[in-house]
């Protein structure tokens, strides 16, 4: 009876090591940067995308993107213990040591890179990498620094799509960038909305982001509404470039209206529950965006 009590407790410390690591990698921005990824591929590739070369840059992004987290939470570890949000994280938990989760990020990191690199386009991986060391080197310190650090690492979260488009096409045509200007302009209200909803964590471990640094909310509100203002025409960019057709263009206009109208809700009235709705709203816009891109392609 002992030994099959023992034989379970090490089941579930395995599996619980083996969650904590997938933790470590951030796996919903990861999942986000893949998906965008393989967007930006089959844009670029159509129906003559070829298997191999898509699940290359699926694996290449994916553990880019992993790396990514693992190592910006090796960075940011002493932070994270600062904010409830994020306490209970691996690192700042102890539940894994530090240099594990150093070489991991690493590891990760060359091994997407390579693999973008000798199985894609060279371009893919310079992008790839761009992308990593920006969030590693120049977005993650500036958030302690300025609140237009949100705005620089809009950049690195809006490449992914541009690393698919080159791992198959090899170049960045008006295609590939209205793919990256429809994720920039959506990450403002994302991001804004999440950071108005934990402005007290942010605060609590000195991040200089604008909703800590606007306690009333008027600026955070209106920078949002700019963004999915800014989002407008920005969604109507692959049909004016040739990359998509009328289907998308008619879905996309009413989810962008719609998504708007919560930016002005929010404007109105600055509340939790209201940036709460615009958060989980965006998560919602960005899949439905990529569903009628894939609707319309295949339409």
């Amino acid at each position: 009876m002992n030994e099959e009590l023992n034989s379970v407790r090490a089941v579930r410390v395995g599996r619980s090591r083996v969650l904590d690591y997938v933790a470590l990698t951030k796996p919903e921005l990861t999942l986000l940067s893949v998906v965008t990824a393989l967007g930006g591929a089959y844009l670029a590739g159509g129906h003559s995308l070829s298997l191999p070369t898509l699940m290359h840059t699926f694996f290449g992004t994916l553990l880019v993107g992993g790396g990514a987290g693992s190592l910006n939470q090796y960075i940011e570890r002493d932070l994270d213990a600062q904010m409830r949000r994020t306490e209970h994280r691996p690192l700042p938990a102890g539940r894994i040591h530090q240099r594990n989760a150093l070489l991991l990020g690493l590891c990760l990191s060359v091994t997407g890179v390579l693999e973008l690199a000798v199985f894609t386009h060279l371009l893919a991986a310079f992008l790839a990498l761009v992308t990593l060391t920006s969030y590693l080197f120049i977005y993650t310190p500036l958030k302690r620094v300025t609140p237009f650090a949100t705005v620089v690492g809009g950049i690195p979260g809006a490449i992914p799509p541009l690393i698919g488009w080159a791992a198959v096409s090899g170049e960045l045509s008006m295609g590939a960038w209205s793919l990256f200007f429809i994720l920039f302009f959506w990450q403002m209200p994302h991001f804004l909305s999440l950071g108005w909803m934990y402005r007290k964590d942010y605060a609590r471990a000195n991040y200089k982001l604008l909703t800590v640094l606007d306690p009333t909310g008027e600026a955070s509100s209106r920078q949002i509404l700019i963004y999915c203002i800014a989002l407008v025409p920005a969604v109507f960019m692959p049909t004016l470039v040739g990359v998509l057709g009328a289907i998308y263009f008619v879905g996309a206009f009413v989810l962008t209206l719609g998504f708007l109208w919560l930016a002005i809700q929010l404007f109105r009235e600055r509340t939790n529950p209201n940036a709460r709705r615009l958060f989980f709203a965006s998560l919602i816009y960005l899949s439905v965006l990529v569903g009628l891109m894939i609707l319309d392609r295949v339409a």
